[in-house]
């Protein structure tokens, strides 16, 4: 009796096995790429690409901020697919006009505009913060500085200490901006100061800039509703699993913040609209 082929049964098992191993598809590590490490689990954000003397490299960080570098090339998952790294492709010269973050036509080489004396006040550091990564390239070339006030509770007060005038326009974005809170009544109050000729005060309806960006840019169905008397952003961490850390909460979400395309209208238009004022447009 002729011994059974164990070597040509081994072959095939190999090829099958060839067949359903998944095969790695190039990627280019474009700045906020996010992606995980194979062999460690490390998961971040592409923040770097550089060639070093022992070979290309790939800087990550996650949402905690911490930074981890990889060798670039295979290795790597998106989404539960594997992919290789690759340099991102120089451009050649665009066929069309570059773009800021907010959709505004780029200026090239363009100088920043000694500040103006009019000013964009916010209600805390995240709003100048979003404000700064969609806005900032216009706002540098328009010459107007952002500042956050970390609330609005004085800004009655505030708008007095500032006397805006003609040439020193002031425009005030409120977060949770709609009729009968406290928000409103606020407001109410700051624009019966005699400045209020040169004084704009818009908001958005969302509790915190949080909510201003898109859900799908976070890869969530919807911004949870906390209830009443819970700290919101606390339990926004708690309803979508992430650990509650508010800092590294905000990380997170800006850095899923690319341009104006992932921000809401109710928050697109009011910034436009202050930037308008200011300036005078």
């Amino acid at each position: 009796m002729p011994e059974p082929d164990i070597r040509s049964k081994q072959y095939t098992a190999d090829l099958a096995s060839a067949r359903r191993r998944p095969v790695s598809t190039e990627v280019e590590a474009v700045r906020d790429l996010v992606v995980e490490d194979v062999e460690t689990g490390f998961c971040g954000a592409v923040i770097r690409v550089e060639k070093t003397p022992g070979g290309p490299t790939v800087t990550l960080e996650d949402r905690l901020g911490k930074h981890r570098v990889f060798p670039l090339g295979p290795g790597f998952w998106i989404d539960g697919r594997p992919v290789a790294l690759v340099f991102p492709r120089t451009s050649q010269g665009p066929a069309t006009p570059q773009r800021t973050a907010s959709g505004s036509i780029a200026v090239p080489a363009a100088r920043a505009r000694v500040a103006r004396a009019g000013r964009i006040y916010v209600e805390g550091r995240h709003d100048a913060e979003l404000v700064e990564k969609v806005w900032g390239d216009d706002l540098r070339i328009e010459g107007v500085v952002v500042e956050y006030l970390e609330g609005v509770d004085d800004l009655a007060a505030i708008v007095d200490g500032f006397r805006p005038g003609p040439d020193a326009r002031l425009g005030v974005l409120v977060d949770h901006l709609v009729p009968g809170t406290k928000e409103a009544r606020i407001v109410e109050a700051a624009m019966r100061s005699p400045y209020a000729e040169h004084l704009l005060v818009v908001g958005h309806p969302y509790i915190d800039v949080w909510e201003a960006v898109k859900p799908s840019a976070l890869d969530i169905q919807a911004w949870p509703r906390i209830p009443r008397g819970q700290p919101w952003k606390e339990g926004v961490c708690e309803a979508l699993g992430w650990p509650v850390d508010t800092p590294a909460a905000w990380k997170r979400i800006l850095r899923s913040v690319h341009d104006f395309r992932d921000l809401e209208p109710e928050l697109l238009g009011r910034v436009e609209e202050l930037i308008d004022f200011v300036t005078g447009v």
